[in-house]
């Protein structure tokens, strides 16, 4: 029993929540195999006969989904609860991705690949973001930055650091559809002990008598906010920007190194350890979040960072001629400053009161899927006319735009009437 307290004290002062801690192990596995293909499937594509074009927008169609199950996951959880959420992602992904492996890649089927890799798009967020928003309501606002750096720490570790080691490796050793087939075995470890091992309790609280009325409020809330709240629009097009070049690099990124000597195997390499910085960093800037302000962080260090890193990572071959440590370190940085914006999942939902957060966490959770389908509509409409330099370009005004907009994120409590000769609290 001691042992048990201990383990628990120790989770919660590094900014675990202790009562989700194999939620948290779940999320990391379940991203795992989710993230297997993510560096490699359209590069895939193109040596099986696809065109840059068709495989960006085989990639936007499943972000489309993305970003519908990532709205539904925050009001989801409130009308059914995570638990159940959770579960319904997992179907729609084991579903889509048995049809799309199965099915539509065997023999490219063109026209099936496109709905069948579109349905298991619903399947993270639904499970993933889910999850967020527990974490969100089980933890002190105080702890909160921590605790959804962990989150992130978790998601992206899975997403984009261990899906393409594994994948690195598998390849090699069974080959491109072996596997694509393990990713499903992964996802249904993580369901398993997020959901089942996971023992925290989540009570779904109905709002009024008529419960199917109260269910269909807290989903139209999902929309009605944004007008209520537009600071919370605000946060759902920064979400959006964050990653949107961790979704558009892996389109043309490796075909442009190739140019400079970098192959495949390396890219993956490189890929993985980017990420390797991004969930240290997802950790180190949820604490600085805490420490030195929500706004300054996703500022300074998301938006004015990545901008300046997107554009070094287009530079850096030029620059160096194809060296790989050159490369690395500066992609380690670019990934150290997409978890810059780590601190707007715990900024958004305190924008709002707490009859709001899950409504607010779905707009988040939307801008985070979107980023999955403008990433790449931004290659497939502008790849043919500009190029991977005018993506770049495109990328680093986006990150500028994002800086500018956080500075409108202000919360509430820091928001001072200065008659009464308060200063604003800069945050």
């Amino acid at each position: 029993m001691n042992d048990l307290r201990q383990q628990g004290s120790f989770l919660d002062k590094i900014g675990i929540p202790s009562n989700l801690v194999w939620g948290y192990i779940g999320v990391l596995i379940f991203m795992m195999g989710d993230g297997l293909e993510l560096a490699w499937i359209s590069t895939y594509l193109v040596e099986q006969g696809l065109t840059v074009q068709q495989a960006a927008t085989l990639t936007t169609a499943y972000g489309v989904t993305i970003a519908i199950g990532a709205w539904f996951s925050g009001v989801m959880v409130e009308a059914i609860g995570p638990r159940k959420t959770m579960t319904i992602g997992v179907l729609f992904y084991v579903i889509g991705h048995a049809l799309f492996v199965g099915l539509a890649l065997p023999s490219i089927k063109y026209g099936l690949m496109i709905p069948t890799y579109a349905i298991r798009g619903f399947g993270y967020p639904l499970f993933a973001y889910s999850f967020l928003v527990w974490v969100t309501y089980k933890t002190p606002q105080q702890k909160l930055g921590t605790a959804v750096g962990w989150f992130w720490f978790v998601f992206t570790g899975g997403l984009s650091v261990l899906g393409a080691y594994f994948s690195s490796w598998a390849i090699q050793a069974f080959g491109h559809m072996a596997t694509l087939w393990s990713a499903i075995l992964w996802v249904l470890i993580g369901w398993l002990l997020a959901v089942f091992v996971n023992r925290d309790s989540f009570e779904v609280k109905a709002k009024g008598d008529n419960q199917a009325s109260s269910k269909l409020k807290e989903l139209l809330n999902g929309v009605t906010i944004v007008k209520r709240e537009p600071k919370v629009a605000i946060a759902g097009i920064v979400r959006i920007v964050n990653q949107t070049s961790q979704y558009a690099f892996p389109l043309f990124l490796p075909i442009y190194l190739s140019n400079y000597g970098i192959n495949m195997t390396v890219w993956l390499n490189i890929w993985g350890t980017i990420f390797i910085s991004n969930i240290a960093f997802n950790l180190i800037f949820g604490v600085v979040g805490d420490k030195f302000g929500w706004r300054n962080t996703v500022t300074w260090f998301g938006g004015i960072g990545c901008a300046t890193f997107t554009l070094l990572l287009y530079l850096a071959p030029q620059w160096f001629a194809g060296n790989i440590v050159a490369l690395s370190i500066i992609g380690v940085l670019w990934g150290a400053c997409l978890a810059g914006y780590v601190p707007l999942s715990a900024l958004t939902p305190s924008l709002v009161s707490d009859g709001d957060k899950g409504a607010a966490m779905s707009i988040l959770n939307l801008g985070a899927g979107l980023c999955v389908f403008v990433g790449p509509a931004l290659v497939a409409l502008f790849y043919n006319f500009v190029g991977a330099q005018g993506i770049i370009f495109i990328l680093v005004g986006l990150y500028l735009l994002s800086a500018v907009l956080t500075r409108f994120l202000k919360l509430p409590s820091e928001v001072q009437v200065k008659g009464e000769g308060i200063e604003e609290k800069v945050i």
